[in-house]
């Protein structure tokens, strides 16, 4: 099957290109909506700019959309780029939908008013059992923004392994966050992994702090041998 993978450069999304790698199908494109609005209902947002240089070091060709990123209408924006897509011969849609109905849902309609096929291979996954996977396959995650009680600045720029796992199974039994993330809790930047053919290296970052919630912004990255 030919498909496209609605992209951001998060676990989600490069979890979501990995499942449809190994199902086999075809990843004819990446598309990543880009929002003017930080409080998109539908669209990460944080180092949104990075999918150029993941989509380079994973070798798949990105498609890239602006969105003003207003409620419901950022969906007329999606509409356009997914009918793009299936005239480019795009038959699927993957998704890293792993528990939000309002995006999901919205998603479905929006393909089976089109005439593609939805897939969301996360959907309703074991969320601790999803991030030990995540781990264990040898994805390199970072943090790039936190913005849940719990959470502080330490968190922003690192990398999500065992013991930062374990640290925030911690931080969930107290303050109830989301492990993976799903309530808006923390966004994700994905920088390695099995399907990386090279590796994004950072050359200067910055952490912007407002009270209790921040980013984590990369300001030059660049890719490495691996």
């Amino acid at each position: 099957m030919i498909s496209a993978v609605l992209f951001s450069g998060g676990k989600d999304s490069i979890m979501a290109c990995f499942e449809a790698i190994k199902n086999g199908d075809e990843i004819a494109y990446l598309l990543s909506m880009e929002s003017e609005n930080d409080a998109s209902y539908m669209f990460h947002v944080p180092n949104i700019h990075m999918v150029d240089l993941i989509a380079e070091a994973i070798e798949i060709p990105i498609i890239k959309a602006k969105t003003k990123g207003k409620k419901e209408e950022e969906l007329e924006d999606l509409k356009n780029e997914l009918i793009n897509l299936k005239n480019l011969g795009v038959e699927s849609i993957y998704t890293g939908a792993l528990f939000s109905i309002y995006q999901k849902s919205r998603i479905d309609n929006l393909c089976s008013e089109i005439g593609l096929k939805s897939i969301a291979p996360l959907w309703h996954i074991n969320e601790e059992e999803y991030m030990n996977r995540i781990i264990d396959l040898g994805f390199e995650i970072i943090i790039g923004g936190v913005f849940a009680e719990g959470l502080n600045d330490s968190w922003l720029g690192r990398t999500i392994d065992k013991s930062a796992l374990n640290e925030l199974i911690h931080i969930s039994e107290k303050h109830g966050i989301n492990l993976a993330f799903e309530g808006g809790e923390a966004e994700t930047l994905a920088i390695d992994g099995p399907i990386f053919k090279k590796k994004i290296k950072i050359l200067e970052s910055e952490k912007q702090w407002n009270y209790d919630n921040g980013v984590y912004n990369i300001k030059k990255a660049i890719l490495i041998d691996k």
